[in-house]
């Protein structure tokens, strides 16, 4: 039997399972209680639209494997691993190698799909913070920020969905509502296009965060499967602790990641008590702080060595106050963490106002005397929207906005006025 015929027969008798395109979601917004079900279904895929295989979704294992079951030895996936991820190479094309079985490429031009995005338009913001912004194929858009930092090292935040589902009410992506889950190919070629934009003018790739497009653990499959390929000692080799996934807190698959996955943790908390944060983070009604936080005490307790990372955007009038940092500092005390306060990045979609300097470093100066690890991140790449927070495309449906609570409702007015006038000026 030839090559290719044997390829075929063992992709359709390997992969029959897990060969599904992820199908488009037709709301344009899901609903909390609806919709958070979606991650226990699966939507691996690693074929293409021409049933061609996409070497990217496959751990390096299933590599190996199916390069066995073609008939070829397992030697040439290790040179193709290789030649994907590691080496300096990156392969874009199975024109790109060179040293290969004859047989081999052939059989790959017939059958594999190297890549699996597009990227339709790149944009630099004034500090060198690149945007990416990669076409699926008709409206559908993901954008990837590359983030210059010292000697030469450069940290890639990777998106997991096209829109998200959570609705987080100071987020422009949340704004969108969830269109779709990205497979682990769509993820890996992120990464892998960025460490080759990387090399030619900005440096090395250092880390990793899962904290652009979409809710991480509401893809959970496809990101775990991403994150694997991306730690692999033959490719790219990144260091699990160089790779952060971020949550708005699905407890449930929380607690799978911290059981499965060797790479950091972050936590979008972003408020102190659960009526504030039921209002801007709507997942809080599903899973509170109480259960977010005692979830994080469990699983981190049989963690060595392991420290989540809690991100609070702080937003003026909101979840800014004294009492904000004090009641921040009860809430992970207990919990091995490290504490990021991130200014609020405006947009149009949201008429929060970010927290003054002075008061930030009033914050973080609190929660610093009671002898927690803080720290403040500034915005990057905000001029061009690349900053956190600002990531994605709307369209003419909308996810809803929150009924504002009745003690903030000035604070809203206030702000309201003050980017009135800010846009007049």
């Amino acid at each position: 039997m030839a090559a290719a015929s044997v390829l075929r027969l063992a992709a359709a008798t390997t992969w029959a399972g897990a060969a599904r395109r992820p199908g488009k979601i037709s709301s344009p917004y899901f609903s909390i209680r609806c919709n958070l079900h979606i991650s226990t279904e699966s939507t691996l895929s690693h074929t293409s639209e021409d049933s061609k295989i996409l070497l990217k979704g496959m751990a390096y294992n299933e590599l190996e494997a199916w390069v066995k079951n073609a008939g070829f030895k397992s030697g040439q996936a290790l040179m193709l691993w290789r030649w994907m991820y590691g080496n300096g190479k990156w392969a874009q094309h199975v024109d790109d190698l060179e040293g290969f079985n004859k047989s081999f490429v052939s059989m790959l031009r017939d059958t594999a799909e190297f890549n699996v995005l597009s990227c339709e338009e790149t944009r630099v913001a004034m500090d060198g913070t690149k945007k990416m912004i990669f076409n699926l194929g008709g409206n559908d858009r993901i954008e990837t920020v590359l983030i210059p930092g010292p000697r030469n090292r450069v940290t890639v935040c990777v998106s997991s969905q096209v829109g998200c589902a959570m609705n987080c009410q100071f987020c422009y992506t949340g704004r969108m509502g969830l269109r779709r889950n990205l497979t682990a190919a769509q993820i890996v070629e992120q990464l892998v296009i960025a460490q080759r934009s990387c090399a030619a003018d900005m440096g090395q790739v250092s880390n990793v965060v899962f904290m652009g497009m979409g809710e991480p653990l509401h893809n959970i499959d496809n990101v775990l499967r991403a994150a694997e390929i991306m730690i692999d000692l033959h490719g790219l080799h990144i260091s699990p602790r160089k790779i952060t996934v971020s949550t708005s807190g699905l407890v449930p698959q929380l607690r799978r990641f911290c059981r499965e996955s060797s790479c950091s943790l972050a936590v979008s908390l972003n408020a102190t008590t659960d009526e504030v944060r039921n209002w801007i983070m709507p997942i809080n009604r599903k899973y509170n702080l109480a259960a977010l936080l005692g979830a994080l005490k469990e699983e981190l307790s049989s963690k060595k060595d392991f420290k989540v990372l809690f991100e609070y955007i702080l937003l003026a009038g909101i979840n800014d106050s004294v009492e904000d940092a004090h009641r921040l500092i009860q809430l992970v005390r207990d919990i091995p963490c490290k504490i990021n306060l991130i200014t609020f990045n405006p947009h149009t979609e949201a008429a929060f106002i970010p927290t003054s300097e002075q008061k930030m470093l009033h914050f973080r100066d609190i929660i610093a005397n009671a002898g927690l690890v803080v720290a403040i991140r500034h915005s990057r790449g905000d001029d061009q929207m690349a900053a956190c927070g600002q990531l994605g495309q709307l369209g003419l449906d909308r996810a809803p906005k929150l009924k504002v609570p009745r003690q903030f409702q000035s604070v809203l007015t206030q702000a309201e006025d003050h980017l009135s006038a800010a846009a007049i000026l």
